[in-house]
């Protein structure tokens, strides 16, 4: 087989009708649009209008807001790392640190720091240091044995006259 002898499956592809081109297309003239009224212009908006009545994603209240200076935090389990200690990803000897989840392949990126939670079991003596954990984290950890330090992580105007 030959790149010039790819062919789609027969009936995968089907061809676009062309509207507007003339009577003997069978869509030509008003082009299936039929004649006059709202739906045969073009920037028809026709869902969201109701004969000139308040339409009704107006109508209903708005609630919430989304904060346009939030942290977003990378999240990784307990069980994940206990899982990529086990696998040897990650070395429970030396402190294990946000680039370190990272190098491992747990994180995929920091973005604001990275937060532990408690899904899952820890049995190994580590010793962690991330920019959040949850209280049931922190307190799974010390019982394993392990301690948690919390970075702060900079201020982002720092941060930038720091680079």
């Amino acid at each position: 087989m030959k790149l010039n002898e790819l062919r789609d499956n027969a009936g995968a592809t089907k061809k676009r009708m062309r509207v507007g081109r003339g009577p003997g297309s069978g869509k030509g003239k008003m082009g299936g649009r039929g004649i006059k009224g709202q739906n045969s212009r073009s920037g028809v908006a026709i869902k969201s209008y109701e004969g000139g009545q308040m339409p009704l994603y107006m109508r209903l209240p708005k609630r919430g807001f989304n904060k346009p200076n939030r942290k977003a935090f990378a999240v990784v389990n307990l069980g994940l790392i206990e899982k990529f200690i086990t696998e040897g990803k990650l070395d429970a000897s030396t402190t294990i640190t946000e680039d370190a989840l990272i190098a491992s392949g747990l994180v995929r990126r920091k973005r604001d720091g990275v937060r532990v939670l408690a899904k899952g079991e820890i049995s190994t003596k580590i010793n962690l240091q991330v920019t959040g954990v949850s209280k049931s984290a922190q307190d799974a950890v010390e019982k394993a044995g392990g301690t948690v330090e919390i970075l702060t992580p900079a201020p982002k105007k720092e941060a930038a006259a720091a680079e």
